[in-house]
Order: structure tokens, then C-alpha cells, then sequence
């Protein structure tokens, strides 16, 4: 069974919450796709930390950096550290070092350089992620 975890009604995304039900199924078979956007959104979450304890369950990761506000709500920024509010070398370097091995990929994109796509899913910003973020994956490879 493989479990595509990305955000259910009613249901908060934390640490406790993800343990109770990746314990429902002890199987490595049993994972979660770990989504910056979504865990990202509670700032409660320490990202790593949840990268650290799941590394083994963790199957597919879509990472994309946020702005959280104070008020508690956020928007979806480009992949750069810089305009977000997520650690996103970090989160990077976290997966690599726990040895992930499944796919990661950019979480949407922007329309930006007069694109015209579906709201959410511009191309250009998707590939300017992709490419951040191998950068990233790149650098920790060369840090270690």
C-alpha cells in the first residue's frame, strides 16, 4: 500500500498525526509523500525533524517554499530560501543525507515572464525550481 499524504479535511498536519498513521500499517510499502507546502503551512512543524524521524517512509517529496504570516496564513513563494519563510538547503540537505532515494520534484510554480498557464502550475517557475533544487542536492553532495 502507498499512501499519498498531502492535506485531508479536518485532519492537522504534524508530527504525532503522521506517527499515529504511518503506525496504522507497519510496512515499508507504507509511506508518505512529504510535501513542504503542506507541512510547511503549520509552523509548529520542524520540517527537518520530520525528514530525520520518516526518512525510511518517505517515498516522494514536492518541496516549494512559503511565506507564513502572522496571522496564520501563507503564500506560495519561489523555491529560494530568501523569499519564504522554509529552510529549503536545509530540507534539501536533510533528504539527501538520510539517503532518499525516491523522486523529488519542484511543488508548483508561479506565472511569471508573462506565462499564461493553469493558475498554479506555470511552467518557467517549475523549472527554475527544479533546477534550484538540484543545485541543492549538487552542494550537499559536494559537502559531504
Amino acid at each position: 500500500m502507498f499512501l499519498l499524504f498531502i492535506s485531508l479535511p479536518g485532519y492537522q498536519l504534524n508530527y504525532s498525526n503522521l506517527h499515529k498513521l504511518l503506525d496504522t500499517f507497519d510496512s515499508p510499502n507504507h509511506g508518505l509523500t512529504f510535501c513542504s507546502g503542506s507541512l510547511g503551512a503549520n509552523p509548529d512543524n520542524d520540517l527537518i525533524d520530520i525528514i530525520n524521524t520518516f526518512s525510511s517512509r518517505i517515498h516522494f517529496a514536492h518541496v516549494r517554499n512559503l511565506k507564513l504570516y502572522d496571522n496564520g496564513s501563507f503564500m506560495e513563494t519561489s523555491h529560494l530560501m530568501s523569499d519564504g519563510s522554509l529552510d529549503i538547503p536545509g530540507i534539501v540537505r536533510a533528504l539527501y543525507e538520510s539517503e532518499f532515494s525516491g523522486y523529488l520534484r519542484p511543488d508548483h510554480g508561479r506565472d511569471i515572464w508573462d506565462e499564461n498557464s493553469r493558475p498554479g502550475y506555470g511552467l518557467y517557475d517549475r523549472a527554475l525550481g527544479a533546477m534550484y533544487l538540484r543545485g541543492l542536492w549538487d552542494s550537499s553532495v559536494n559537502l559531504k
